[in-house]
């Protein structure tokens, strides 16, 4: 059985169009069975990663928020 990469994608933005590729490719109904597990285990590896980086942003953004961001307001 193939194994999944392991490695971890240079940005979010590479792991989400890394992500929309494999589940194209799963969706396609054309990937053996054994393909399908390995893809849904580096999807799953894919996802962790963007949830991660996310979450990492938004507690950027939090610290942010409470030190020197005003509300921007338009004017």
């Amino acid at each position: 059985m193939p194994k999944a990469s392991t490695a971890l994608p240079a940005s979010y933005e590479a792991a989400l169009e890394e992500l929309e590729q494999l589940i194209g490719r799963i969706e396609s109904g054309q990937m053996p069975l054994e393909q399908m597990l390995v893809g849904y285990e580096r999807g799953a590896q894919l996802l962790a990663f963007c949830r991660s980086r996310l979450e990492a942003v938004e507690n950027q953004i939090k610290v942010l928020d409470e030190g020197t961001l005003k509300p921007w307001t338009q004017e």
